[in-house]
């Protein structure tokens, strides 16, 4: 092999490493984004207490509507969103108990049900016993740490559904009320990497897939 050839060939190897390399960094920071590693703060026993509270109080099996209108907006909701859930869930009871679980924690935190479903996709997938490097679990990848502060301490339950909704909603709830309703570092917060854009982005991008025109039902 001539020397030219031979320069040339190592020139497309080093770069071929540093391609893989930029990769493989880029890989590493998107398993990242998933891991929902929120961070454990020194939080006021004020504040405690309320998302004790919050996660205390029992919702109703069914949700209940102020008028028939309100009911059959979220009937057209559970609709829609059942038809865009079905691949990643092809049983249609557990849809539907899923989106009704989630439109309830949603509403109920004050939070855009198409947001929640954003951060859901992104975080987990939508699956029920996900588990990031950091120990991060379920549907919205809450820290175990939860358990302790604002439950009863038992991790496990972060893998039932409702528990791991309403746990979920609530904390995004208070992050972005620290953030003063600023998304951009409310979800930043959530997920670990406050202040970075691409876990925001890529929550922000999911929300569009679950947005809906006509989200008018309310909770009685």
């Amino acid at each position: 092999m001539t020397s030219a050839a031979l320069d040339s060939l190592q020139t497309t190897r080093r770069k071929c490493l540093q391609s893989l390399s930029a990769f493989s960094l880029w890989l590493l920071f998107f398993e990242q984004s998933r891991a929902g590693a929120q961070i454990e703060e020194p939080m006021m026993d004020s504040v405690r207490t309320a998302l004790s509270s919050a996660i205390a109080n029992q919702a109703p099996p069914v949700p209940e509507f102020r008028d028939t209108e309100s009911h059959l907006a979220y009937l057209r909701w559970l609709g829609a969103m059942s038809e865009r859930l079905k691949k990643k869930e092809p049983e249609w009871l557990i849809r539907k108990d899923f989106l009704q679980t989630v439109w309830y924690e949603s509403k109920r935190a004050g939070l855009d049900v198409a947001l929640v479903l954003g951060l859901i996709q992104v975080e987990s997938n939508f699956r029920k016993f996900a588990v990031s490097r950091v120990g991060a679990r379920g549907y919205m990848q809450v820290m175990p740490f939860w358990a302790r502060v604002i439950g009863d301490g038992d991790a496990g339950k972060l893998f039932q559904m409702q528990t791991n909704l309403r746990f979920g909603c609530v904390i995004l709830r208070h992050y972005l009320d620290i953030e003063r309703g600023d998304l951009f570092l409310g979800l930043g917060r959530y997920n670990g990497s406050r202040g970075q854009a691409a876990y925001p982005d890529a929550v922000l991008a999911a929300r569009n897939h679950w947005l809906f025109t006509s989200q008018a039902a309310t909770p009685r």
